[in-house]
């Protein structure tokens, strides 16, 4: 009965979107519309992104990124996870699986926790766009804000789950 759920619920937001589409109803067009165009992008994104994920796996050692991210690593570690999530490119969907391959290779539960709070609040792209609409002033004050609560927040949260030797599971 678990598995089922999801299925129903596919079926049932398919149905939906074919009857809005039947009956002209404009809420239910809108939403298939941006399902297609949300399903799009991600296709665009993620196969080159999950390339680029498995030459990872591949061409770093564990070794290094232990040195660079892992138990041993110094304040510098949260330096390289903040250019690394600076240049993620997709977001969040790609920024888990990279977190996910980290942690694999060694790095520590505070490093990986940084790298997903800096990947969402410091991608380069991001930052552009928001200083060209918001400016540069306000853009500056909330970097200088994000970046140290980002750092705070996943060493107490790092530790916190360390200290009840809580691991990250596969996803699969």
């Amino acid at each position: 009965m678990k598995a089922k759920f999801p299925v129903i619920l596919i079926l049932a937001y398919a149905v939906f979107v074919v009857i809005s589409l039947i009956s002209g109803y404009q809420p239910g067009k809108d939403i298939g519309s941006n399902f297609l165009s949300f399903t799009l992008s991600m296709l665009k994104i993620l196969p080159a992104a999950f390339i680029l994920i498995g030459l990872f796996q591949v061409w770093i050692s564990k070794k290094r990124v232990e040195k660079h991210l892992g138990e041993d690593s110094s304040v510098m570690s949260f330096v390289w996870v903040l250019l690394l999530a600076g240049t993620t490119v997709g977001g969040l969907y790609v920024a888990f699986p990279v977190a996910w391959a980290l942690y694999e290779k060694g790095a520590r539960l505070q490093v990986v926790l940084a790298y997903i709070g800096f990947a969402a609040v410091c991608r380069i792209p991001m930052i552009i766009f928001e200083a060209s609409f918001m400016g540069v002033k306000f853009t500056m004050v909330r970097l200088l804000v994000s970046i140290p609560l980002v750092v705070v927040s996943s060493v107490f949260l790092g530790r916190y789950l360390t200290a009840k030797d809580w691991r990250m599971t596969s996803p699969e």
